[in-house]
């Protein structure tokens, strides 16, 4: 089973929600998850109703059966700060690089050190354990940049090869490759049912197997509900006007006649956006991968929400199964 989930997905799509749900659905049954985030925006405290996220791992939330989702917002000078002293015990030295600007310049110039440290601090917690041999977390979600860096990002093996072919950064990275290459890590992207992000996702898959990272689910999320059956799909779509006027007289609805018109043009949308949910569906189905949708909420996720999507989750086996 993947104890290192790294959810991306185009912007928009919602994916820090669904690492967010993810991290609920797989904290269950006592079990503990640390949802990583890695571009600064906070997001994740926003959705659990929390205090930004210091640059320390700290509980935020309780899941069924007495579950923890511990989070972290990891900050790439801080982490850097702990690299120089981890390798180069560099202590009040490290300090005064960051006052003078190096610590900033060191990580704008040279992105790949950057992603380094980022998916390194994660990687770490992955791997740690307790003094009773026991990992700390049972799981990992990141908060991953967008689909369309994803790869980029987490490649950081490549990211580094001309910047550093010996040494602690390139030993860094390797050791960060090789959880990334491993079976304890999955790569989820999260998509809509529309034509921009379905492609996004496509395309971010075929990067993903070309750099042979670890591809798990793709999830798609804020699926909207079909309001009528199929019979009433077509008759919208075909635009049938007196036969749908008749049922309205039928059923008592008076004035049906200037009740046809608009009524015919929502439904005639409907059946428009179920077809080409449909064309994207089958799109998907042809990647090959697991997949989970999620509901649209319309009144936006808080805490509760959160809670919902994390059971639909696990209602469709994400987080109890081995491809997770």
């Amino acid at each position: 089973m993947s104890r290192f989930q790294v959810v991306s997905g185009k912007g928009g799509t919602g994916k820090t929600t669904v690492a967010a749900a993810l991290a609920l659905a797989l904290a269950t049954e006592g079990r503990r998850t640390l949802l990583v985030e890695v571009e600064g925006r906070q997001g994740i405290a926003q959705l659990f109703g929390a205090d930004a996220l210091p640059y320390e791992e700290r509980r935020i939330a309780v899941a069924p059966g007495g579950g923890e989702v511990h989070a972290l917002a990891i900050d790439a000078e801080l982490a850097l700060l702990d690299y120089l002293q981890m390798f180069y015990k560099l202590g009040s030295a490290g300090r005064a690089l960051k006052k003078l600007g190096a610590i900033d310049f060191a990580t704008t110039i040279a992105p790949g050190v950057r992603d380094v440290l980022l998916t390194g601090k994660a990687c770490e917690a992955v791997r740690r354990k307790d003094k009773q041999g026991r990992f700390v977390y049972d799981y990992v979600i990141m908060d991953a940049p967008p689909t369309g860096r994803i790869t980029r990002f987490l490649n950081v093996n490549d990211e580094v090869a001309g910047l550093a072919r010996i040494g602690p950064i390139h030993n860094q990275a390797q050791a960060v490759m090789r959880v990334l290459k491993s079976p304890q890590t999955a790569v989820h992207l999260v998509t809509l049912l529309e034509e921009m992000p379905v492609q996004e996702t496509a395309d971010g898959i075929a990067e993903l197997r070309a750099a042979d990272l670890p591809v798990g689910r793709v999830i798609v999320n804020m699926v909207r509900p079909h309001l009528v059956d199929e019979e009433t799909l077509r008759t919208a779509a075909s635009g049938r006007r007196k036969e749908i006027a008749k049922t309205l007289t039928r059923a008592g609805v008076t004035g049906s006649a200037a009740l046809v018109r608009p009524l015919i043009e929502q439904a005639a949308e409907h059946a428009q956006r179920v077809g080409l949910e449909r064309e994207q569906r089958a799109v998907l189905a042809g990647l090959g991968l697991p997949t989970a949708e999620l509901p649209l909420f319309g009144d936006g996720v808080d805490l509760g929400a959160l809670h919902d999507l994390a059971a639909e989750l696990r209602k469709q086996g994400v987080g109890e199964g081995a491809d997770t």
